[in-house]
């Protein structure tokens, strides 16, 4: 398999279709390997505008997200070179690894122990050495978070979730710094909305939902109570 021409085929034919046309974000697809982070038996796979579910399947549901999905996030969060970026659901460490290039530092959680291994290989075979993976449960860890002082950290500039949630909790709106931008695939099947919300003062925030699209659920954030009459 040609990888490069794959690359290219997938930048010009997913990405730019979807309204990515920073020129800094472009380059970046082209240069960091995406066939690197996807499991073996998926290597061909890298470049197909998809979802690709990763191992062990104990925890149903995860995967990486598709090229266009991830592309569009990075693009609308715009992160800068000094800033201090949080990450939930690291998966292969792909969406990382896009990060860190942008990043300061990337601090990224992940619940499942075989993929904290397989991402923190990936981000090592890439050179990525400003990214920190770590065995977390995301959701249980915002019941303890304090900006500054709590086991995440922060306060953080960036903060994005890998995965959809029914809503942004407010625990983690707290941890942005004014300024801050949070992106997350917010909502339900059959369609969710793509969410930036951006901290515009100490108690202000701002909302924008850009495209809509779909992804698998981060483990363990709150689901709305379901009635049955």
């Amino acid at each position: 398999m040609n990888y490069e021409q794959a690359r290219f085929n997938m930048i010009e034919q997913q990405i730019r279709p979807w309204e990515v046309l920073d020129s800094q974000v472009l380059s970046l697809l082209a240069l960091v390997r995406r066939e690197d982070f996807v499991p073996a038996a998926c290597r061909t796979l890298a470049f197909a505008d998809m979802e690709i579910p990763l191992p062990p399947q104990k925890s149903p549901g995860q995967c990486m997200l598709a090229p266009k999905v991830e592309a569009r996030l990075l693009q609308d969060l715009a992160v800068q070179k000094h800033e201090k970026v949080l990450e939930i659901g690291t998966g292969s460490g792909y969406m990382a690894a896009l990060l860190a290039h942008r990043a300061q530092q990337v601090i990224t959680l992940e619940i499942e122990p075989a993929l904290v291994d397989m991402a923190r290989r990936n981000l090592q075979k890439a050179g990525v050495y400003n990214a920190e993976v770590h065995l977390a449960d995301g959701a249980a860890l915002l019941a303890q978070a304090v900006p500054g002082n709590g086991p995440l950290g922060g306060p953080f500039d960036v903060i994005v979730l890998s995965g959809s949630v029914a809503s942004v909790p407010e625990t983690l709106l707290a941890l942005l710094k004014v300024g801050g931008r949070l992106g997350a695939v917010v909502g339900f099947e059959p369609m969710m909305r793509a969410t930036l919300v951006t901290r515009v003062g100490e108690e202000s925030f701002r909302t924008t939902h850009a495209w809509d699209t779909v992804a698998p659920r981060l483990l363990n954030f709150p689901e709305p109570s379901k009635f049955i009459f």
